[in-house]
């Protein structure tokens, strides 16, 4: 234990802790619907997510026909996120290999956190749901220090860091908002390339990327 190199290991949430596409997509073409706009797919939602609910529906409506309104955007994201909160888990499962990882970060005597752009109370919602929660000292999400202090900002790390007692710490992510964040706190930043990358892998600017959540103990381990 006293020989793992890191004391703390900071996660986002959706896209590398938990598979949620497959409860984001219906919630985005719920929003799209009441604006008459076409549905997307599965595979283009992936894309849309990253910076929270209004920036990952602003992409899907781009999309899908171009932008609305700033007023108009706020009411139909206030239409996905109860469609969304209503079906939090219905589909949504950790990736392969997460609950294991954390099995082995947390006998190392880690300390875990989440660092999410999701708001708090749904983020908090889901990982309770899929009983994840107690697993993590410190859950943040993207409104618990005000919007204007989300990811790329490293507000929300840094006081994780702080409550988790300090110490060497790692951000896991899957998008530039956790690499960048990762970078702006001074964290070792691993990044996923099987999540909702917002940008070409290669361009996601890490220590390390791993395919698999069975290669992120020992990723952090030569780190």
């Amino acid at each position: 234990m006293a020989d793992f190199p890191f004391d703390i290991v900071l996660f986002d949430l959706d896209g590398t802790l938990v598979d949620s596409n497959r409860d984001l997509t219906p919630a985005i073409n719920h929003a799209l619907a009441i604006e008459g706009r076409p549905a997307v797919s599965p595979e283009d939602a992936r894309h849309f997510i990253g910076g929270g609910a209004v920036k990952m529906l602003e992409r899907a409506l781009e999309s899908s026909g171009g932008a609305v309104s700033p007023e108009r955007l706020q009411e139909l994201s206030t239409h996905l996120l109860e469609h969304y909160w209503a079906h939090i888990a219905d589909n949504t499962v950790p990736f392969p290999g997460c609950i294991e990882a954390l099995d082995v970060l947390e006998a190392k005597g880690c300390k875990l956190a989440v660092c999410t752009n999701k708001l708090e109370g749904p983020a908090r919602m889901l990982l309770e749901k899929l009983g994840m929660d107690g697993r993590f000292a410190v859950i943040h999400g993207g409104d618990t220090f005000g919007h204007a202090n989300a990811k790329p900002k490293p507000d929300m790390l840094l006081d994780a860091v702080e409550k988790c007692g300090g110490g060497r710490f790692a951000m896991i992510g899957d998008s530039s908002y956790d690499t960048r964040a990762g970078r702006a706190a001074g964290a070792t930043v691993v990044a996923l390339s099987f999540g909702y990358n917002d940008v070409p892998v290669a361009e996601l600017d890490c220590d390390v990327m791993i395919d698999h959540f069975d290669q992120l103990v020992d990723a952090l381990e030569r780190l």
